[in-house]
């Protein structure tokens, strides 16, 4: 695994107008989603920037604007989540993360898209037909093996792509939290599983000096994406704004499938 550069990424990132152009709006997009809203719609960011980068310069670029991101996102929702809901989705993210490692130089980048996008879709259909009466699940809630589960699909699609959200929402949106305390609780745990990717990322050779260049020119740009998000966020109701969840899952899942199907 130790490699000086990953078959993933390229050794050169222009910094040109084109490149800014999609960068902005999609960092200001993961911002928005860190901030609480919209949280589903941060899994388009890393393949709307493979559209004029590599998969790896993608994921390399975005990781520590993620983190600071996740400290912003942190002081907006201190002391708000539920540190046993988090602990589940950190713990069951480590196995995921150490497969996705082990796996990243061998696997195409595409079927992880699929995969996500599958999941997405699914997930958006499964709450639908429970709305519309066509499912009757269980009124349990998921216990620890469901959080375990999920944090571990979380952990793998998240190192690929940075696309741990929907996985994470399968688990969390069965625990019945008010919106800020659902935000609260993702926030911390992805702050702290994105920490943990940065050492295999460094041994991959994600990381360039041209990504962190990047990350130096957009880190503004992250900041303001994670103050609106949490404005909207206290400015919508819940019902709205799972509506919206739902929506962007389906939307991003179709975008993902496309993505890996062409």
């Amino acid at each position: 695994m130790l490699q000086n550069q990953s078959k993933w990424a390229k050794n050169v990132m222009h910094l040109d107008l084109y490149f800014f152009a999609f960068a902005i709006p999609a960092v200001i997009f993961a911002g928005m989603a860190k901030g609480g809203f919209g949280a589903a719609s941060g899994i388009v960011v890393t393949p709307f920037l493979a559209l004029i980068l590599t998969p790896g310069q993608a994921i390399g670029l975005m990781l520590p604007l993620m983190i600071v991101m996740d400290i912003a996102a942190l002081r907006a929702y201190w002391g708000k989540w539920d540190l046993k809901i988090s602990l589940r989705l950190i713990y069951g993210a480590i196995p995921g993360l150490i497969i996705a490692g082990l796996v990243y130089q061998y696997t195409n980048p595409d079927v992880f898209r699929l995969l996500i996008g599958l999941v997405a879709i699914g997930f958006v259909l499964y709450q639908g037909g429970k709305a519309l009466g066509w499912l009757k699940p269980s009124r349990r809630k998921m216990g620890k093996v469901g959080g375990m589960f999920w944090g571990s699909a979380s952990g793998f699609t998240s190192f690929v792509s940075h696309a741990g959200g929907p996985p994470a929402s399968v688990y969390l949106l069965t625990q019945q939290l008010d919106k800020t305390t659902y935000h609260a609780t993702g926030a911390l745990a992805f702050f702290v599983i994105n920490v943990l990717k940065v050492v295999p990322y460094l041994a991959l050779g994600i990381f360039s000096p041209d990504t962190i260049q990047a990350d130096l020119y957009l880190l503004p740009v992250a900041l303001i994406g994670v103050v609106i998000g949490v404005q909207f966020n206290r400015r919508v109701s819940d019902r709205v704004f799972f509506l919206l969840t739902y929506v962007f899952l389906f939307v991003t899942g179709l975008k993902l499938i496309f993505d890996a199907l062409t």
